[in-house]
């Protein structure tokens, strides 16, 4: 997360793309999130909206399937609005804002859920399973429904459980999962790499694994 001294200034360019219509009788081009969080620092509640509205989903499913529960996530995502609008004045524009907004979901998210952590999965005792040849478990991973993935999500440890769901349910890309955890892209591919291998043991285990013919 960010903590400069002060909010970006924004470049007049950027402000006047925002605003201008590209034809008479056109709506307005919609402004870019520096433009919001700008707004945003200085108060204004519908930045705050039109942020939270372009961002909502994709932090959700992140933070549903993080947390392991709805209600939670829903409570998190709440934490996370209210972090924004208090910190807006710190993005200095060193990264994007939406890898911005996602690192202080992850932060709140931590807050709400170091406590009642489960027990971490060593990543080396399932590096058996890293194979990325199609095996089994692969099967399962695409076999198996949604409810049987959630479910199956609460049996990994909590660094497991992030990266997959930054990467997969909220759709982040490599790099800026990187961003948001700090660690290098090779790191994230690591991880994402026993991650899935993980999951899909959990699969196995409960029985959605298939036999290759």
């Amino acid at each position: 997360m960010d903590t400069g001294a002060g909010a970006m200034p924004v470049p007049d360019r950027l402000r006047r793309r925002s605003r201008e219509a590209t034809c008479p009788g056109d709506p307005p081009v919609p402004e870019v999130d520096e433009v919001l969080v700008s707004r945003v620092a200085d108060g204004d509640t519908a930045a705050l909206a039109a942020l939270y509205s372009r961002y909502r989903v994709g932090l959700f499913r992140f933070l549903e399937r993080y947390a392991g529960d709805r209600m939670l996530a829903e409570e998190i995502l709440q934490d996370t609005l209210l972090a924004v609008w208090r910190s807006a004045h710190a993005y200095a524009g060193r990264s994007s804002v939406r890898t911005w907004v996602f690192g202080i979901a992850r932060r709140q998210a931590h807050n709400r859920l170091r406590a009642r952590a489960p027990e971490q999965v060593p990543l080396d005792r399932v590096a058996g399973w890293a194979d990325p040849a199609p095996g089994p478990a692969e099967r399962a991973l695409a076999a198996a429904h949604r409810e049987v993935i959630a479910e199956a999500f609460d049996g990994l440890g909590l660094e497991q459980r992030e990266v997959l769901a930054l990467a997969f349910a909220a759709r982040i890309t490599h790099r800026e999962v990187a961003e948001i955890l700090g660690v290098p892209v090779g790191t994230v591919k690591s991880r994402l790499h026993y991650a899935r291998a993980a999951l899909a043991r959990v699969l196995a285990d409960r029985g959605y694994a298939e036999e290759l013919p």
